[in-house]
């Protein structure tokens, strides 16, 4: 029981130790970092000590007799010498004499010589004889140099020298044990009481240690910038580490097989989602995108919490960056050309600019006036190249607006689509937008009504600028809510095929008419194929990147439906339910290789999920999709009718 309090008696005394060296630490940084020492400046006595500790003390300056002081100096008037010359015994120590004695007798003679030359020519004036110090060379010796330690040593076997004779002991042992042997026996109990009191004032030492910091001083340490930087860096480097999927404590030496986890088989899985309670509650997520350049970072927006009056309506959240508006956010996209820029559009019609590199606030931002939008900013993307790109939003007044990134107080240019056939107005009310790979000009839009049209934001051969009233894409019976053209990639173009969801729980397919030939007279153009497998709402449907037989769609019952049309055209390979209590509202593939895609709910929290295998597309896929798009245009079992322009060479 004793040792055992001892060791504990011990072990508290370290953590005194400790403690004590910690406060003692806080302190001389607390005081450094407050304050720093004042440099004293040198006074007229410290000049004075290190004149006289050159030039010796006063009185070698002084002169002997009373009747030699210092007169006027006059022109013509010599100097006398000191008639008395200090002797020997002034001197300090290592001083000499510089030729004192002739010296003395050259500045006699020579004075002499002066007077009389002097008064050949001069009237005679009173003559005062004139101090003239004695100068004398002294050598001090300053600092000593340290003499420098020889070491020696001998080629002999360095070893301990053994007693001879061990069984012989000292005097001084043999009292040392007889004095041991006459101590009195101390008593265990009145020892372990000792030993308890001790704890005791151990304990109570460091109970005053711990609650040594103040009020203030906790302050001062939680909001100093160096520790909000630290927390603000160590808190997502942790979230990177949890969100990683690596096994840290798997055991390589047991030769056992781990059991895979419940999502194996599925091909789907759920690699992580992303809800802050502070900015994401009572919020929903109206659109999501992918980082061009950091394939770990993605982009949400949200609308306002209703209720938290004093927060800002509309938020930009990232696992690293919030971003804040004071309109609902409805669109979201990342600049593919600049890596630090977010463009949002808001329900107020403002177009935001975010940098990453500055503060919560936008940068830049468009004016509330008619030469912009005034209305919400459903849709938005970002066309040209990296040397000459413009912003295109669109807004459900049917105006389109063309912006440069550097300058957002007024659009390049503006577009209204109007149609002749509407009865109350001929506006077109755009929910959504897009343009097919490797095209400026030409783009097309959903509207409120069901319909997809096509338009152009310039005169271009045999078609005018604006919205293109003779082809009508008629086949939704509700709002068109997404719109997404097939991406050019592999050796045969599909450029030319895109998907439309819309709130008739329907997804549709459809094939674009030539731009080349435009239409002179009204034609409907009905969708090629229509999947109806969902049963709720489509909010929104996107091609896979990589795959051209894959794309997904997200719906209002929360499932993720993941098609493949060479494996089946009916239903999707993959269903996930991914919230079975609320609605899913947008769906964006990653910009690498498209293996993961991510998710936005309507409760406001982001998922990610990764599809594996299925984003490796085989060489074969192009044939077999071009043999399905076939069949759902004529059923011709040759294949499709293609243009020689359309059919890439392999290998691309």
């Amino acid at each position: 029981m004793s040792a055992k309090l001892r060791d504990e008696i011990e072990a508290k005394r370290a953590k005194l130790q400790e403690l004590r060296q910690a406060r003692l630490a806080r302190q001389r940084q607390d005081s450094e970092r407050r304050a720093a020492t004042p440099v004293r400046s040198p006074t007229q006595t410290d000049v004075n000590a290190l004149l006289s500790s050159i030039l010796g003390p006063d009185d070698m300056l002084s002169p002997r007799s009373p009747d030699l002081t210092p007169a006027s100096s006059v022109p013509g008037t010599p100097s006398l010498g000191h008639p008395d010359l200090p002797g020997p015994a002034s001197l300090r120590v290592s001083g000499r004499v510089s030729r004192i004695s002739s010296a003395g007798s050259d500045r006699a003679s020579f004075g002499a010589t002066l007077v009389q030359s002097a008064t050949e020519n001069v009237i005679d004036r009173p003559m005062t004889p004139r101090f003239a110090p004695d100068l004398i060379d002294v050598q001090q010796e300053l600092f000593e140099l340290p003499q420098r330690e020889r070491v020696t040593y001998n080629k002999e076997i360095q070893t301990a020298d053994i007693d001879p004779d061990p069984g012989t002991t000292s005097n001084e042992d043999i009292r040392e044990h007889v004095l041991r042997e006459r101590e009195p026996t101390v008593d265990p109990e009145r020892a372990l009481e000792r030993l308890e009191e001790e704890s005791a004032i151990l304990d109570r030492e460091i109970e005053e240690e711990i609650r040594d910091l103040t009020e203030e001083e906790k302050f001062s340490i939680l909001a100093a910038p160096e520790f909000l930087d630290f927390v603000e860096q160590s808190s997502k480097i942790v979230q990177r580490a949890l969100n990683d999927n690596y096994d840290h404590i798997r055991d390589y030496t047991s030769g056992t097989e781990t059991s895979g986890d419940d999502s194996e088989g599925k091909r789907v899985k759920r690699v992580c989602s992303f809800w802050d309670e502070r900015y994401c509650k009572n919020r929903t997520i109206t659109d999501v995108d992918w980082s061009p350049k950091f394939p770990e970072l993605s982009v949400a927006s949200y609308n306002k919490n209703a209720a938290a009056v004093n927060e800002p309506d509309g938020v930009v959240a990232r696992p690293e960056f919030v971003f804040h508006s004071q309109s609902d956010v409805l669109s979201v996209t990342f600049s593919p050309f600049h890596a630090n820029l977010v463009f949002g559009g808001t329900y107020s019609g403002q177009i935001l600019l975010w940098d990453t590199r500055s503060k919560h606030l936008p940068v830049l931002k468009t004016p509330l006036s008619a030469a912009g939008h005034t209305h919400p900013v459903y849709a938005m993307q970002m066309v040209g190249t990296q040397n000459a790109h413009n912003l295109i939003t669109s807004s459900t007044d049917g105006m389109v607006c063309s912006w440069l990134v550097d300058m957002l107080a007024q659009p390049q240019e503006t577009l209204e689509l109007v149609h002749a056939g509407h009865n109350k107005t001929g506006e077109v009310a755009i929910t959504t937008l897009d343009f097919p790979d490797n095209e400026t000009t030409a783009f097309w839009v959903g509207t409120e009504e069901g319909n997809i049209y096509q338009a152009n934001r310039y005169d271009r051969a045999g078609a005018k600028a604006g919205l293109n009233q003779y082809d009508v894409y008629k086949g939704h019976s509700g709002p068109v809510m997404g719109l997404n053209f097939h991406p050019l990639i592999g050796p045969v173009d599909f450029s030319d095929l895109f998907l439309t969801c819309s709130v008739d729980w329907t997804v549709k397919l459809w094939r674009s008419k030539s731009l080349a030939k435009p239409s002179t007279t009204t034609q409907t153009v009905s969708p090629i194929y229509s999947f109806d497998e969902a049963d709720d709402y489509v909010y929104d449907v996107k091609w896979h990147p990589a795959h051209p037989a894959v794309f997904a769609s997200v719906d209002g019952s929360g499932k993720f439906d993941l098609w493949n049309l060479n494996g089946d055209t009916e239903v999707p390979v993959v269903s996930t339910t991914v919230s079975a209590e609320h609605a899913l509202n947008k769906l964006q593939w990653d910009r690498k290789d498209g293996r993961r895609a991510i998710l936005g709910g309507s409760e406001g929290r982001l998922y990610v999920y990764d599809i594996g295998d299925m984003a490796i597309p085989r060489e074969t896929e192009w044939n077999d999709m071009q043999k399905i798009v076939a069949g759902f245009i004529g059923g011709q079992a040759s294949g499709v009718e293609v243009d020689s322009s359309r059919v890439l060479a392999n290998g691309r």
